[in-house]
């Protein structure tokens, strides 16, 4: 039995099944790229005005020899920002899936160190059992697929809080791990559509039903703190994704479809005969 592979197609990501590569269905966050945010334009303007300002003499004299170069230099900080913040972000989950599987982690690079840190302290205050960790969810029934960080199962007492002894009631939950500045609603939506999937798809290609959870939470860790909070998915949250993923096709497919060619235009600019005699 195959792995699961995914491939880029139009800026989007898409799994392959691991037994008919020609089945392919589209990544969560790639459904979840439908929501809008107009909040983006903004902040990417931010960005390259601070650029601008903060660097002008270097953008200056780059301008003098190349003003093509200066503008894109300008209009790729937002890019560039994104970059290095999501390869901070995957180094993060890479680190705290070796803490969580139990791997023992030495010394790491000084950007990571407060990431380490903040998940250590995590891991000694809840002390969560790792139940599977880096899988893929698969749904049939809605076509779409997507990597989820952990399932984990954690002891809570009366008032829902964690007992790191494990005295308390065990909770199956699926987890997110979230480096970003803050947790943001759509976060529900992601892991509504990991629970909701048909089934897990293990590394070696080998499947099984998606269990029951009794809930969700995202870890938002910063290099300053951590926060454990609970997410709702219920099938309220997993109705609001699967007008995104109908979004997702409307964009990707079907709106490419709904225009058909010509059935009469304008005949185009009258060319005189004075015209065609001076040509």
């Amino acid at each position: 039995m195959g792995r699961v592979r995914t491939i880029q197609r139009g800026g989007s990501r898409f799994y392959v099944h691991p037994e008919r590569p020609e089945i392919k269905v589209p990544g969560v966050t790639s459904i979840l790229s439908m929501l809008p945010k107009p909040f983006l334009m903004y902040w990417s303007a931010k960005l390259a005005a601070e650029l601008a300002v903060d660097s002008l003499p270097f953008v200056q004299q780059m301008a003098e020899r190349d003003r093509q170069g200066a503008i894109d230099y300008l209009k790729g900080a937002s890019r560039r920002y994104t970059k290095v913040r999501a390869d901070v972000g995957s180094d993060a989950h890479d680190l705290f899936e070796r803490m969580i599987r139990g791997e023992r982690v030495g010394r790491v690079h000084p950007d990571l160190e407060p990431y380490r840190a903040q998940f250590a302290d995590f891991l000694d205050a809840v002390n969560p059992e790792l139940v599977r960790a880096e899988d893929v969810a698969w749904s049939d029934e809605h076509g779409y697929a997507g990597s989820f960080d952990a399932v984990l199962t954690v002891w809570l007492d009366e008032d829902g809080k964690p007992t790191p002894d494990r005295t308390g009631v065990p909770h199956r939950l699926m987890a997110d791990w979230k480096t970003s500045k803050a947790t943001y609603p759509d976060v529900a939506l992601q892991m509504a559509a990991y629970t909701h999937a048909d089934r897990i798809i293990a590394p070696d290609g080998t499947s099984e039903p998606m269990p029951t959870f009794d809930g969700a939470a995202v870890l938002h860790i910063t290099p300053e703190q951590w926060a454990l909070k609970p997410v709702r998915v219920d099938d309220d949250v997993f109705a609001f994704f699967l007008a995104l993923r109908k979004t997702f096709t409307w964009d990707r497919q079907v709106s490419r479809e709904v225009i058909g060619r010509a059935i009469a235009k304008s005949a185009g600019q009258l060319i005189t005969g004075t015209q065609r005699r001076a040509r």
